[in-house]
């Protein structure tokens, strides 16, 4: 007679004597015979459990650890009912019999004793059971579990777990050395600096990226010391590294870390760079009031000669601006003036340029009188505004505005005899083209024409704008006929333009080259 275990989640190991073997049609081969073991051997009887349980060992993965994969995987292990060992059908059945059983269990033991030809197997006493260990916890009144009792044992977890390449876990590894971290920096993969504590390890790290010569790699080394070194430490370091030190100064400038940049500066004794990020400063302020006071503290840092001119002169312009701006807003709201009345302020002249403050008091205060702050001609003198910039930001403001008689006024002058001339510091061919852009009539346009002196570029501007009397009498002057046929094509038929073209032709006074 043979016998097969049955395991159970309460009582623990059970021995069911079961029918001779040729009443079934199971491979006996099957199944092993344990040998008798007691109550305290119980541990010891588990590498004789029976191994590779082909279904079993995918519902439990904690067996592993007390199976032999030497067994033949070939042969089907069942229960005495035919159910698959380890399958879940054998699994609920043999869960919900364990109560039922284990009584019937002890009283077929005593019954067919005299069946067995092996000795009897003693009752088991042990506080373990498989099932308790198959599902993970203990019988009920029992104290530990096999899983517990086997605690000492290295764990092992089963899952499946899906690994990444043993690279990838090296990024964040201790292993890398300065070049390496430096290189990797370069192809752009993620790599921890934090490995390196000394001053010289971070020292070492900065050289290698200095000497890849990339500025991305430099920048990011920087910003890694910045955090993790002192101020003092990093700027006595930095002093001589002058390439490193360039790729600081920059990245702060970006960032618009000025407190920290006039730190380095101040550091290094650098006044003339210690006063422009200084001055630098009035870009984040904006309120005027506030702007104006922090430019006049700017005034007496140690600019060069020609930037304390420049601050001097951001100043002054500023304070104008305010007083500008604060009567032209009454006037405006006050609605008694005619210029504000026609054209409208688009904008406020604050914080603007010198040029945009010029045009701007051209077109809405040209004929004040020189004395006030928003005249044009004030301006010029206060701010050593050159004649061709005057000249030009007035010319345009008053072409604006179709002013045509300040437009003349603005290019004629009287020699110390009295006799009056037309001068352009601009040159007339700009002259006209600015008129052209703002709609001037073509009596103006021929007027300005007239008075350019190259003969090519009079004569290009007169056939682009259409200025036929201008074309005309240079062609006659030239005395090129070829050329004023030419031109006659392009006249309207029946013109007064054409007329006056077959009248210089026929003329017999002219003595013509061509």
């Amino acid at each position: 007679m043979f016998f097969s275990w049955q395991i159970s989640s309460r009582l623990g190991f059970q021995l069911q004597r079961v029918k001779y073997w040729p009443t079934l049609n199971f491979n006996c081969s099957a199944f092993l015979v344990v040998r008798e073991v007691r109550s305290s051997d119980c541990l010891s009887a588990l590498p004789y459990i029976p191994l590779q349980l082909k279904e079993s060992k995918r519902a439990v993965n904690s067996l592993r650890d007390f199976v032999d994969d030497e067994d033949d995987d070939d042969l089907e292990r069942v229960s005495w009912s035919g159910e698959p060992v380890g399958s879940i059908s054998w699994s609920i059945k043999e869960t919900a019999g364990n109560s039922g059983s284990s009584q019937e269990g002890r009283e077929q033991l005593k019954s067919r004793n005299s069946f067995s030809t092996y000795t009897q197997l003693p009752k088991p006493t042990s506080t373990y059971s498989l099932s308790s260990f198959f599902r993970g916890r203990t019988r009920p009144g029992s104290f530990q579990s096999l899983s517990d009792a086997l605690s000492d044992a290295p764990a092992k977890s089963y899952a499946p777990e899906l690994g990444r390449p043993k690279g990838e876990y090296r990024d964040y590894s201790n292993d890398w050395s300065p070049s390496d971290t430096v290189r990797r920096l370069r192809k752009g993969k993620v790599c921890s600096l934090e490995r390196f504590r000394s001053l010289q390890d971070k020292l070492q790290l900065l050289e290698e990226a200095v000497s890849m010569h990339d500025g991305n790699v430099i920048t990011a080394v920087l910003i890694f010391l910045k955090r993790t070194l002192s101020k003092e430490i990093l700027f006595r370091e930095l002093e001589v590294r002058q390439v490193a030190l360039r790729h600081l100064i920059h990245f702060l400038k970006e960032i618009g870390d000025q407190k920290l940049l006039l730190d380095l500066f101040r550091f290094l004794d650098r006044t003339e760079e210690l006063a422009l990020s200084h001055y630098r400063e009035h870009l984040n302020i904006q309120d005027p009031e506030k702007r104006k006071e922090f430019l006049k503290t700017c005034v007496g840092l140690p600019f060069s000669a020609e930037d304390s001119a420049h601050i001097q002169d951001h100043y002054t312009l500023l304070e104008r601006q305010i007083i500008i701006e604060a009567n032209d807003r009454h006037l405006e709201s006050a609605g008694q003036t005619e210029i504000f009345r026609k054209h409208p302020r688009k904008a406020s002249i604050l914080n603007m340029p010198l040029v945009t403050t010029l045009f701007y008091s051209c077109f809405y205060h040209y004929t004040e009188a020189e004395g006030t702050f928003s005249s044009p001609v004030n301006l010029k003198k206060t701010f050593k505004i050159p004649d061709k910039q005057y000249v030009l930001t007035a010319l345009a403001a008053r072409a604006k505005l179709r002013a045509w008689h300040d437009v003349d006024a603005l290019f004629t002058t009287k020699n110390w005899l009295g006799y009056t001339k037309k001068r352009a510091p601009i040159g007339f061919h700009r002259v006209v083209e600015i008129l052209h852009k703002n709609s001037a009539p073509v009596q103006i346009l021929q007027e300005y024409v007239n008075l350019v002196e190259d003969v090519d570029t009079k004569l290009n501007l007169a056939t682009k704008f259409k200025c036929h009397d201008v074309v005309i009498d240079t062609c006659r002057d030239l005395k090129d006929r070829q050329q004023l046929l030419a031109y006659r094509s392009k006249v309207d038929k029946g013109s007064a333009e054409e007329e006056k073209i077959d009248a210089i032709l026929n003329s017999s006074q002219i003595r013509w080259k061509n």
